[in-house]
């Protein structure tokens, strides 16, 4: 049998052997869906998994019968999106605990319990956590709980549509412009059932990569599993399969199955078929920022705190008086020029022009005089900056206007200093870019917002053949297999470490704001006007 993948040719020969390694969604079908249901005016249309956007997930209304039917249907894993949860609408009486119907029970992982297999599993209660064991014989009716987290269709595919089901998810944020070749409707924002299409994913004895077979290809197979050696074939690992090894482990040398795809560094060492040498694994440092501009879409990076260049301040924008609360610091007065007119409703605060300058003092409490009644509101203390002298004024907390900082620091700061010496968001622009680089992605941006510290996990890694570099390599962000070569590491010691400027992708930076912050909560907002 003769099939095309990804436009190669694969021929499956008469007594080949394959071991399969993997089954995995390969596209999805989406229908609009009204009521849960398919909309009869609704056509199929193809979705492949990078189409753009980010979706959040409808509960599942159809309960599992039992905990063995959610292990065998549903992800569970070490990863992120590997713990589901579910709720019983009864009690579930254990030997030491009874988890209470209705209570979110959160499922972590699978193991053998006294030779019975088991799901530890997790309540929170009064913030207090409890965790426990639910055997795979444990029967009952288990619902999903509702979901706030926002994911991307391809995350969606690999963790959150259950084996032999379909998925229906409501779009959350496009992300992208609608053009004519998007296979939604123009400004849709509804809900879509998600019917997976799988593939077959295997390794060939003679062949080094992994082979992807479509689940509707017209092919007989016996299974032989029982009467082969399949200790023969490569074992493929992703970099997260990598990452879970012991840090013992480490270095090791390991052949590209399949490498990433895209452009970004280092992609010549990423290539099928290069051997390379992983020397450690770890957690470390980056900068999130994003390119400061008016219109979208705004450009993403994640910068080490090795950056080599150097930055200028560029002024703030604060929409409202509260901003400048939680802007302000004990080690530089903040300057701020009004860009909104504001009128206030009291006499005792201050209204404010067009062109108003002030130094932002502090928060404090003020009483004011509302419809005959005396109340006590939050405001800001500032000067006001006038000619010749300072006028001290109440702006009152609530206030929406809109200011823009005045700079008065013309000194030039490394990435790390910033991060010592100020509070993040932080606007900046590159004034020396970093030399150590052939080219700096960050330099021809003309401002940029530092947004927050991350932490995320790497792979150290160089070429086996020639190690004059090693570079750091993201292990959530890149999709490739390696297989472990037994052979041994020549130099153990890693060669001068390159840490590149990453850019992301509008989902990738959702999806990294996401992790750090669990979800995306709104920074909180000024107090309403007294009532």
């Amino acid at each position: 049998s003769i099939y095309e993948m990804f436009g190669n040719e694969c021929c499956l020969s008469t007594g080949e052997v394959i071991k399969v390694i993997g089954f995995k969604i390969n596209k999805l079908i989406a229908s609009i869906c009204e009521n849960n249901e398919v909309s009869q005016f609704s056509a199929k249309v193809e979705l492949p998994l990078d189409f753009p956007g980010l979706y959040k997930v409808v509960a599942d209304k159809t309960p599992y019968v039992s905990i063995e039917e959610i292990t065998r249907k549903v992800s569970i894993g070490p990863t992120r999106f590997g713990h589901p949860c579910f709720y019983s609408p009864e009690d579930i009486k254990l030997a030491n605990f009874t988890i209470k119907h209705g209570e979110q029970i959160t499922f972590n992982s699978v193991e053998e319990v006294n030779g019975m297999m088991a799901v530890n599993c997790g309540v929170v209660r009064n913030n207090q956590s409890h965790s426990f064991t639910l055997p795979f014989s444990q029967e009952g009716k288990f619902y999903e709980c509702e979901d706030d987290q926002i994911y991307t269709l391809k995350e969606i595919a690999e963790w959150k549509i259950p084996k032999c089901r379909n998925r229906i998810v409501k779009l959350s944020n496009t992300l992208h412009t609608w053009d004519s070749s998007n296979p939604l409707p123009e400004n849709f924002d509804g809900c879509l059932i998600l019917t997976p299409v799988y593939e077959v994913q295997a390794v060939m004895k003679f062949r080094k990569d992994i082979v992807h077979i479509l689940s509707d290809l017209d092919v007989e197979v016996k299974d032989v599993t029982d009467c082969y050696d399949i200790s023969s074939f490569l074992q493929p690992l992703s970099l997260e399969d990598v990452f879970e090894r012991t840090s013992k482990e480490f270095p090791m040398v390991a052949e590209i199955m399949e490498g990433p795809s895209g452009s970004q560094k280092p992609h010549n060492l990423l290539q099928t078929g290069k051997e390379i040498v992983i020397y450690k694994k770890y957690q470390a440092t980056r900068v999130l920022a994003s390119e400061i501009r008016s219109d979208s879409p705004k450009r993403h990076f994640l910068i080490p705190v090795s950056y080599k260049g150097k930055f200028k301040r560029r002024p703030r924008e604060f929409p409202t008086a509260y901003d400048l609360e939680i802007a302000r610091s004990e080690k530089e007065q903040l300057h701020v020029v009004a860009t909104k007119a504001f009128d206030s409703p009291h006499k005792e605060l201050f209204s404010v022009s067009v062109g108003d300058q002030f130094l932002v003092q502090q928060c404090q409490t003020s009483e004011v005089l509302y419809e005959g009644r005396k109340k006590v509101i939050d405001v800001l203390a500032c000067e006001q900056i006038l000619s010749d002298t300072y006028k001290k004024v109440l702006l009152p907390m609530y206030m929406e206007g809109g200011f823009v900082e005045v700079i008065h620091d013309k000194k030039q700061y490394q990435l790390s200093e910033i991060c010592k010496e100020f509070h993040l968001p932080f606007n900046v622009k590159v004034s020396v870019r970093d030399l150590s680089v052939e080219e700096d992605v960050l330099a021809a941006v003309p401002g940029l917002q530092f947004e927050e510290e991350i932490t995320d996990s790497y792979l150290l890694i160089s070429s086996s053949s020639s190690p004059v570099e090693s570079w750091e390599i993201p292990v959530y962000r890149l999709n490739m297999s390696v297989h472990l070569l037994s052979k041994d590491v020549q130099t153990v010691v890693p060669p001068a470490t390159k840490t590149p400027v990453e850019e992301i992708s509008e989902e990738q930076y959702y999806m990294v704001r996401r992790y750090e912050n669990q979800t995306l909560h709104p920074p909180p907002r000024p107090p309403k006007k007294p009532t």
